[in-house]
């Protein structure tokens, strides 16, 4: 199938689209390759629960978070884990759509690593019943909240998002003409 659509001939994907898709593909793979790792290397049902010192600022540790983004909407039954499921699943299908419709490398980058991310935490949903976090920052009393590394790849996702909306001027090569004039 040629990327012109026969209806009209509109394309029925970005140029950007496949960068977006590696991007994905990336953020998913690194999460969960380093769960595999860790739940092989480390043993978790202990008790106490190891914690793995990395700096005096910084540990490994497993939480399991049965809501979304700071323990936000919590939930307990399974009938809340498949709807979180669903929620991430149809939000990822959205990115998806909008990813198909980019043309430049930026934000088809920030929307893949977005949608990676989420199908990673998705996808723990359906393995573990929660998304399981490891990393944990602390100074002091202070304490971020634990995080994985497809948490770190939606914010990315999201920051660049930001970034390229308040530094891209909107106007794509393609909309300008070929002899460089302006429309």
């Amino acid at each position: 199938m040629s990327e012109q659509d026969k209806r009209g001939g509109r394309r029925i994907h970005g140029p950007a689209t496949l960068p977006g898709l590696l991007c994905a593909a990336l953020a998913f793979l690194a999460d969960q390759g380093f769960k595999l790792v860790m739940f092989r290397i480390v043993d978790f049902d202990a008790w106490p629960l190891p914690r793995i010192r990395l700096a005096p600022f910084f540990d490994i540790v497993l939480a399991w978070n049965r809501g979304v983004s700071y323990g936000w909407f919590t939930q307990q039954s399974d009938a809340g884990r498949w709807l979180l499921t669903a929620v991430a699943l149809a939000v990822s299908a959205a990115l998806l759509w909008w990813l198909a419709r980019q043309r430049r490398a930026v934000p088809a980058a920030a929307i893949g690593m977005i949608i990676g991310g989420a199908l990673a935490n998705a996808l723990d949903r359906v393995i573990h019943g929660a998304v399981a976090d490891f990393f944990w920052f602390h100074v002091g009393a202070f304490s971020w909240y634990v995080f994985n590394i497809a948490d770190v790849a939606i914010v990315a996702g999201v920051i660049l998002l930001l970034y390229d909306s308040f530094t891209h001027d909107g106007r794509d090569a393609a909309d300008t003409p070929r002899n460089g004039s302006a429309p």
